[in-house]
Order: C-alpha cells, then sequence, then structure tokens
C-alpha cells in the first residue's frame, strides 16, 4: 500500500456515514468543495465578524464529519452548495474545516489528511495554530495545502491573495517544520503559538498533535492542552531530543520516505500527554 492509498479510505472522523448522499452534487473542482465547506461552518473565535451574538450557543469541540452533517442539514435542509445565512451555519474551527474538505476528498477517491501547524496568514504578530488539509496532485507528484476556513469575507479582511487550494510554501507551516525552526533558531520559539500560549511548550503539543492526525487520530487528549499546569510545561533534554526525533521522522515522511508504520507506532505511544497521565 503506497502513502497515497493511506490517505483515501475514510475514517472514524471523516467518514460521512449515512450522509454521505449530501456528496452527489458537490461542485467537481477541488477549489469549488473548497469553497462549499467555507460556508457551512462559522469559527466560533470569529463569530462576531459574522454578527453572531455572543450568548448564542457554540459548540468548539471537534464533531465527527457525520455529526456536522446532520446538523448542517438539520440548521438549513436542502443542498450544501446552498447559500446559507450565518446563523445557519453550524459552529466549529479550523479542524472542523479542514476534515470536512478531507471527507469529501476522500470520498472522491482522492488522497487527503488533516494537518496541524502554523499559518503566517492569520495573526500579523505570530505563526499561528492553525489547522488545514493536505491532498495529493498526481500531476504534480506533490501534496498540495487547502484551507477551507477562508470564504469570501475572510479572504477581503486577511487581504488574502494566494490560491487558498495550493497554499505558497511558506504560508502554512507543518508543526514539525515549525519545530526545526524553532530549534535551529532560525526563527524565535515565541512566534509559534495560539493567542497568549507560544514558545516550544505549544510547539511541541502541536508536534504530537500533527503525528496523530498523520495516523488518522485527528483528535487527541493533546487537544487538552489547556489544562496543562505550568509544573506540565517544562520541557526537559531527554523530551526535546525525542521532539527532535519525531519532527526529523515526520519531516522524512513528507520527503517521500515510505514510514507511515513507524509514524503509527510512534503515534500509539504518545497519545496521553503529560498532564492526563
Amino acid at each position: 500500500m503506497t502513502i497515497q492509498q493511506c490517505y483515501v479510505r475514510q475514517d472514524a472522523l471523516t467518514d460521512p456515514g449515512a450522509f454521505a448522499g449530501a456528496y452527489d452534487d458537490l461542485p467537481e473542482t477541488i477549489a469549488g468543495l473548497r469553497e462549499v465547506v467555507s460556508g457551512l461552518i462559522v469559527h466560533v473565535a470569529l463569530a462576531q465578524l459574522y454578527d453572531i451574538p455572543p450568548d448564542v450557543p457554540m459548540i468548539r469541540q471537534t464533531q465527527p464529519v457525520a455529526d456536522r452533517l446532520q446538523a448542517t442539514l438539520a440548521s438549513f435542509a436542502g443542498s450544501l452548495t446552498a447559500t446559507r445565512p450565518p446563523r445557519n451555519r453550524t459552529f466549529g474551527t479550523c479542524r472542523d474545516y479542514a476534515l470536512l474538505l478531507c471527507s469529501m476528498l476522500r470520498h472522491r477517491s482522492i488522497p487527503a489528511r488533516v494537518r496541524c501547524g502554523f499559518a503566517t496568514y492569520i495573526a500579523g504578530d505570530i505563526y499561528h495554530d492553525h489547522w488545514i488539509c493536505e491532498y495529493w496532485s498526481p500531476g504534480e507528484q506533490r501534496w498540495r495545502q487547502a484551507d477551507a476556513q477562508l470564504d469570501a469575507l475572510q479572504i477581503e479582511q486577511q487581504q488574502i491573495t494566494f490560491d487558498c487550494t495550493d497554499l505558497p510554501r511558506d504560508a502554512f507551516l507543518t508543526a514539525a517544520q515549525a519545530w526545526r525552526l524553532a530549534r535551529s533558531n532560525a526563527v524565535a520559539a515565541g512566534a509559534f503559538g495560539h493567542a497568549g500560549t507560544t514558545g516550544l511548550w505549544f510547539l511541541h503539543v502541536n508536534v504530537y498533535r500533527d503525528l496523530l492526525s498523520l495516523t488518522n487520530r485527528q483528535m487527541s487528549d493533546w487537544d487538552g492542552w489547556r489544562d496543562a499546569t505550568p509544573d506540565n510545561k517544562v520541557l526537559k533534554i531527554d523530551a526535546l531530543a525525542e521532539l527532535d526525533r519525531i519532527a526529523d521522522m515526520v519531516t522524512a515522511f513528507e520527503n517521500g520516505a515510505e514510514q507511515i508504520v513507524a509514524l503509527d507506532q510512534a503515534a500509539s505511544h504518545r497519545l496521553t500527554p503529560p498532564w492526563h497521565s
């Protein structure tokens, strides 16, 4: 089995289940699919941008695609291609957009996977914690990166000029790429993070989350990083060395090394973060 074949099959989170029929009339192009996804979800952190009152209940936790589709159709019946007012969309985070696009692509037998890392185009002062979807381009023999969160409003406000289905090389860094930059002092570790949580500790959280996502474990206990105590945020020498090794392994995998089994073994031993042990 090739690496591409590993990412054609749906997994527990991307499987549309009983709602697969909702994909029947979706656009033929990847750009079209991306645009549809961008109009189905409102990011909880951007709700005010869409005039959503703060007292409206918003689910932040990532949902399986089948549950998302069920909620989407319950909120606004009809084709997924229909224009939905913001109040008739579901709520989520960047990972939900990535999962939904990944699901649609796999449904078309296009190899796709969800990646965790850092975007340079979301917050001007830091490399911001972000999730996107990668898909295989057979003609170019490479993985393209797509951001399904960026709808027309966000593209205008953030002055996005690049192709959202083929992110520029430095627009999004996988967690392993970011870790290696920080460890080599090419970029300050404090430049990476989520709001006020920055530095090597948060980088290490995303290295593990991306490792798990590469093995189709897009949700994990590592998502509870906000529960970590100050003692849990001290990275010792052996932890740094292990993260260097994992970042190197992921980088080799991204460069074409057939290491999916090794990645899966490494991921299976890192399911639980220190603050949950």
